[in-house]
């Protein structure tokens, strides 16, 4: 997921490339929205895979970050953890899930970075994700993608996702979506 020591900011880049990645990260929220969680999946690479750090509040001289690796993750998952998220959502004991969770996925501020590996980018974005459920239970959460696509037989395809939310403390009660 490393992007080139030198990027190259997207006005350097191909506008139909860029479109093209527009275009992929527009279907994909909407796949999400509309629940089609198998075709989610399909847009993934087999060694695909899907961190969300915890987040901490650190001072800014403290030089560990806000999350790395070896801490706490709400997420750090392999296409297998994926589809195992994916069948536990579409199974009709999904109790938690009756009524369906109405998500909205808004994808914006999209930059493109070439990498060291001709096939693969880097995509950054930001997002917003709406959920709500019954009549009055709801929570938006906010963060930051970097997503390493991969060109597969002429298609993009997500490697690896990085999601940091904006949030120390979660605003729901749960974080069952994707991002």
């Amino acid at each position: 997921m490393t992007p080139t020591a030198d990027p190259k900011p997207v006005e350097h880049l191909d506008t139909d490339l860029y479109l093209e990645v527009m275009a992929f990260s527009a279907r994909e929220a909407r796949l999400l929205d509309e629940e089609r969680y198998r075709e989610w999946l399909a847009l993934f690479t087999e060694d695909a895979t899907y961190w969300v750090p915890g987040i901490e509040n650190r001072s800014r001289h403290d030089r560990s970050g806000t999350h790395a690796p070896h801490r706490m993750a709400y997420f750090d998952d392999t296409i297998a953890d994926l589809r195992h998220r994916v069948d536990r959502f579409t199974a009709p004991t999904a109790w938690a899930e009756d009524p369906a969770t109405r998500h909205l996925h808004v994808i914006s501020n999209i930059e493109i970075e070439l990498c060291d590996i001709p096939s693969e980018l880097t995509v950054r974005s930001v997002f917003v994700n709406y959920r709500g459920q019954g009549s009055i239970d709801s929570a938006v959460l906010y963060g930051r993608r970097v997503d390493r696509v991969r060109r597969v037989d002429g298609h993009l395809r997500i490697a690896a996702r990085t999601v940091v939310l904006s949030h120390a403390t979660l605003p729901a009660k749960n974080i069952n979506t994707f991002f």
